[in-house]
């Protein structure tokens, strides 16, 4: 029977001294027996029970295939995950993100699958836009396990009690909802704002919405006319109502929150709206402090002009560049994304699927997942486009928006210098590419 091997919690302190004490996805190989490092990224305790679960059934199919599976807090993942790729040991199989990629495998860290996805009877059962992803442009980097989408979780219950008989359908009917909910004095908020690590992205879904009948779906954060998302009069007014958010709306803790926070302050039963992916559906259904009666999904948030912006985004699995087994690397990402196996971690992390046909089980038409599929019923309404998280200074984009993002909330930046910095930012580098 497969026995726990779950390296959760690990620090980064801990993680790197294992990392540069030698750790190596050769250690512990025995009479004829691989052992795979195996880094998750986006972790949660649900997520990680069922994968393990998986990688245990893989274990079975390949006896001579053994996985170690490394499930460091969501927070410090992608950091403890460039440690090993640098170190060049430790990591085998990784978890690679639409936000990690392009820095990852600029650095040379990522290995193209192409050759060991050769003939792979798996390519033919994939939907168009995981096939797309994969195949990259022309270097397969990472093969994604499912997509995520914004909707808008909310408590059924408070705006009840607040006088409102529908969820929000746009930023400006999110504010007045989160600050009539708002009773700070009885531990109940508005808005689960995300004002710590990759808070900058919130404030840029706020923006895309403001300016969505006017974006390039190719590039997500520029307009149509080819300026930036940041230098449209609309994004000034998107930011308005975001900081107003903050203000009024939302917990004084917020302004540090990062992902885990944010849900946490809605499962917890004290926030009344998140905007989140569809991976939260999960933990929510887990809550003890919610129950399934007091809560749903309702579409992303439109802006002026009716229209909503959804970026596509995705994460999945990757092969270290330095790992001494991409054969079996693959043969275990292989198994991931085809059949039951990658049925069950879509559906187990509420995720669209990478599997044709599987959008059309019950799961997801009942419940919570509605929201997303009216959402794709209406694209004319729900504007999808890609935003430029491929390119190699995605990091350094992230913490500079996040660190400005914070200097607004505590006062040292006015919204207008950032957008102005933003715009500078990003008009620069694209006439340098």
């Amino acid at each position: 029977m497969h026995q726990r091997k779950v390296l959760a919690g690990i620090g980064i302190s801990v993680a790197a001294a294992l990392t540069l004490g030698g750790c190596s996805s050769s250690a512990g190989d025995d009479g004829g027996t691989v052992t795979l490092q195996m880094v998750e990224s986006l972790t949660n305790p649900v997520r990680t029970e069922l994968l393990d679960e998986l990688i245990g059934e893989f274990e079975e199919k390949n006896p001579k295939i053994t996985v170690e599976l490394i499930s460091p807090p969501t927070e410090q993942a992608d950091q403890k995950i460039q440690q090993m790729l640098q170190s060049g040991s430790g990591v085998d199989v990784l978890e690679v993100r639409d936000l990690t990629v392009g820095p990852f495998s600029t650095n040379g860290w990522l290995d193209n699958m192409t050759e060991e996805f050769d003939g792979w009877d798996g390519w033919d059962k994939l939907t168009p836009n995981a096939k797309a992803v994969a195949e990259g442009d022309g270097e397969m980097y990472y093969v994604p396990y499912g997509f995520y989408g914004l909707s808008l979780f909310y408590r059924t219950d408070m705006i009840k009690d607040a006088g409102f008989d529908a969820p929000p359908a746009n930023w400006e009917e999110l504010l007045e909802q989160a600050t009539a909910i708002q009773d700070a004095g009885n531990n109940e908020f508005g808005y689960a704002f995300r004002g710590g690590k990759n808070g900058f992205t919130n404030a840029v879904t706020a923006i895309s919405a403001y300016v969505a009948d006017q974006i390039d779906t190719d590039n997500a954060y520029k307009l149509e006319n080819g300026d930036s998302i940041f230098s449209a009069p609309e994004a000034s007014d998107a930011l308005d109502v975001y900081f107003e958010l903050f203000e009024n709306a939302s917990p004084p803790s917020s302004v540090a929150w990062g992902y885990p926070e944010m849900v946490e302050g809605f499962t917890n039963g004290s926030t009344g709206f998140l905007l989140q992916d569809p991976e939260v559906i999960a933990s929510v259904q887990q809550s003890t402090a919610v129950t399934d009666e007091q809560w749903n999904t309702a579409p992303t948030l439109a802006g002026p002009s009716g229209k909503a912006f959804q970026a596509l985004a995705t994460a999945g699995w990757g092969i270290a560049e330095k790992s001494e087994h991409k054969e079996e690397a693959a043969k275990l990402i292989q198994f991931l994304s085809e059949g039951d196996a990658s049925i069950r971690f879509t559906e187990g992390n509420s995720l669209v699927p990478i599997i044709q046909g599987a959008d059309e089980s019950e799961f997801y038409k009942i419940g919570p997942w509605e929201s997303y599929l009216y959402m794709s019923e209406h694209p004319e309404d729900f504007v999808t486009g890609e935003q430029p998280r491929g390119v190699a200074w995605w990091t350094e984009w992230s913490e500079k928006a996040d660190t400005e993002l914070q200097q607004v909330l505590i006062g040292q930046m006015t919204q207008d210098e950032l957008l102005a910095s933003w715009d500078a930012y990003w008009t620069e580098k694209w006439a340098n590419e």
